[in-house]
């Protein structure tokens, strides 16, 4: 049975989302992928959804819509996104922090840049899961 990620954040519109939709793309073999948030926009960030779609041909509106915490199921590994004092608490086996910036506001590059830190983060966490480094 594959382990269970959530990527976490305030609200879940933003970077929890790109993450959700990243891992399902490159880590779906090895890590069943969920966000959430403990307060919910109505919506998913127009400007994440716009990156995405460009950078991965991923519409995340399809599959993808604001949680709150209590509607994911046992989670294995929680991925704190990065916001700081204020950060969601998900009780789970492995916790991370990957301390990003919100690109909220800002302009396009930095939403690509947020996104391909993503990326680069989602697949060293399926290697470390794969390769056991991660005591589940």
């Amino acid at each position: 049975m594959k382990p269970k990620v959530a990527f976490v954040c305030v609200h879940n519109s933003c970077r929890s989302q790109m993450a959700e939709a990243i891992a399902r793309l490159y880590a779906s073999d090895v890590f069943e992928a969920y966000s959430a948030g403990t307060e919910i926009k109505s919506q998913i960030n127009p400007d994440a959804v716009k990156i995405i779609k460009k950078l991965y041909g991923v519409d995340m509106e399809k599959d993808q819509y604001p949680k709150l915490l209590n509607e994911l199921p046992k989670i294995d590994i929680a991925i704190k996104m990065g916001c700081n004092v204020n950060c969601p608490y998900l009780p789970a086996k492995h916790v991370e922090d990957w301390g990003l910036e919100d690109p909220t506001g800002k302009g396009e590059e930095e939403f690509e840049k947020t996104a391909r830190i993503i990326e680069e983060k989602v697949k060293d966490l399926a290697r470390r899961i794969k390769n056991g480094e991660i005591s589940l």
